[in-house]
């Protein structure tokens, strides 16, 4: 195997092999694994390393094994070598399949007659592997032209533009539902219980402070009483969590600490506190707040 494959094809097939086979049991993700970890980068530079240098050392190792042998020893291992290489029987065939030559003898029958300053040439027909891929480029060429030229088909810039226009509906899909990426456009009412409770630790948290741990009011505002300075609904206490309250006087933002689903949730939360009456209350700031019902459709 060793003399079968030189040394600068075996290496890299090696390599690569074991490259290829981190690439695929090593989850990375959208990454390939040597990028994403170092210690990956790190193995496959050693084993490289390793690779090279061990055979350097097995080549070293027949240099000096060869050099130890007679001179009748080296004659007779390169005659045991060339007969093996080149007498088997797998090799022979292959290569008269790809090659299609005339041996050695035959020679004399296809040797033309023209002799240019003592060169002279062989009447040897075209290797079958060389007239295969001509033919195999001539089908291509038609094929291609009449898939592209005549029929039209997509060629790799318009495949690019659908690609991306594709990839454009499919992240305005995945936005529409994706809990991490809710805005005050798509926020929607949380009323399940364990919603809810999430939503109440959250409250407790970060809003009791200021709101109270009821919602009654203190620093912040009465949440639960139906007066409110910046619109009350889902989608404005959302908007608010996100944006902050008035400038210089209210309440901060809560993008950089809280997730969207977070803030959806404590906002179903505080709406939840409506009507809870609270003990000694803060006064109603704001306006009355009435939440618009759209109407159905009527039925025809």
């Amino acid at each position: 195997m060793k003399k079968l494959i030189p040394v600068y094809v075996r290496v890299p097939v090696i390599f690569f092999f074991v490259f290829g086979a981190m690439e695929y049991f090593i989850d990375s993700g959208e990454q390939p694994a040597f990028i994403r970890y170092p210690m990956v980068s790190l193995f496959l530079f050693v084993f490289l390393f390793l690779l090279i240098a061990i055979e350097i050392t097995i080549s070293a190792i027949d240099n000096i094994t060869y050099q130890l042998l007679t001179e009748q020893q080296k004659t007779q291992l390169e005659v045991v070598a060339t007969i093996s290489y080149k007498e088997s029987v797998w090799f022979k065939n292959l290569m008269q399949k790809l090659t299609k030559t005339e041996p050695i003898e035959n020679e004399l029958d296809i040797l033309l007659d023209h002799d240019y300053d003592g060169i002279k040439e062989l009447d040897n027909n075209l290797p079958p592997w060389w007239v295969y891929l001509f033919y195999a480029s001539i089908v291509f060429g038609v094929i291609y032209l009449v898939r592209f030229e005549v029929m039209g088909a997509d060629n790799q810039e318009m495949e690019l533009q659908k690609e991306l226009a594709q990839a454009k509906i499919d992240v305005a899909e995945y936005m529409k539902t994706a809990p991490d990426l809710i805005d005050e456009k798509t926020v929607t009412l949380l009323t399940e219980p364990a919603d809810l409770a999430e939503g109440k630790t959250i409250f407790m948290t970060n809003c009791a402070a200021c709101h109270r741990a009821d919602g009654g009011g203190q620093i912040g505002p009465n949440l639960t009483d139906d007066n409110w300075i910046l619109g009350g609904g889902i989608k404005n206490i959302f908007h608010t969590l996100v944006n902050g309250g008035r400038d210089g006087k209210g309440m901060i933002s809560w993008k950089g600490t809280l997730k969207p689903k977070e803030m959806q949730k404590v906002a179903s939360y505080v709406i939840s506190l409506k009507g809870s009456n609270p003990v000694d209350p803060k006064a109603p700031d704001g306006e009355i707040w009435v939440e618009e019902v759209v109407a159905a459709p009527a039925e025809k």
